[in-house]
């Protein structure tokens, strides 16, 4: 079990603690929900986290595998829903490897990464779209973001 530490700062901001390391992170209110929009808010701290937790997850594939993963990154877009609750309607997911990986293995980061345990803890209502960009095999350059 881990503790989190959230602190109300007044003004609709933030401070979390974790609390086993001391590390700090700021969220607030975006400027559509009354607002600075000025760090990250709540509901961009669940994209974060499950980008990080799709790389982490394929990191742990890979390491086990053999496999260099490079400089991955995952681009999360996050869309909130336009009528009802307010709530993450859609979060779309692009990883890119800039190295590469065969393709039995490609198969085994895929899954890992849609299945890591933030994807697996979101509600079943919010769309998830996943898409991977790839390396062609023989080519070691690092691929740059659309």
């Amino acid at each position: 079990m881990v503790e989190i530490r959230v602190a109300y700062e007044g003004d609709l901001r933030c401070v979390a603690t974790h609390v086993p390391s001391g590390v700090m992170l700021t969220t607030d209110a975006p400027v559509d929900n009354e607002g600075r929009g000025a760090s990250f808010s709540p509901t961009d701290l669940v994209a974060t986290a499950l980008g990080s937790c799709m790389l982490t997850i394929m990191g742990i594939v890979a390491r086990r595998r053999g496999i260099d993963l490079g400089a991955a990154d995952a681009f999360v877009q996050k869309e909130m829903a336009t009528t009802g609750r307010r709530r993450i309607a859609r979060m779309s997911v692009r990883i890119d490897v800039p190295k590469p990986v065969g393709p039995e293995d490609r198969a085994a980061l895929e899954a890992a990464a849609q299945t890591c345990p933030v994807a697996e803890s979101l509600h079943p209502d919010m769309a998830l779209d996943v898409s991977f960009r790839w390396a062609p095999e023989g080519n070691t350059a690092s691929s740059a973001p659309e």
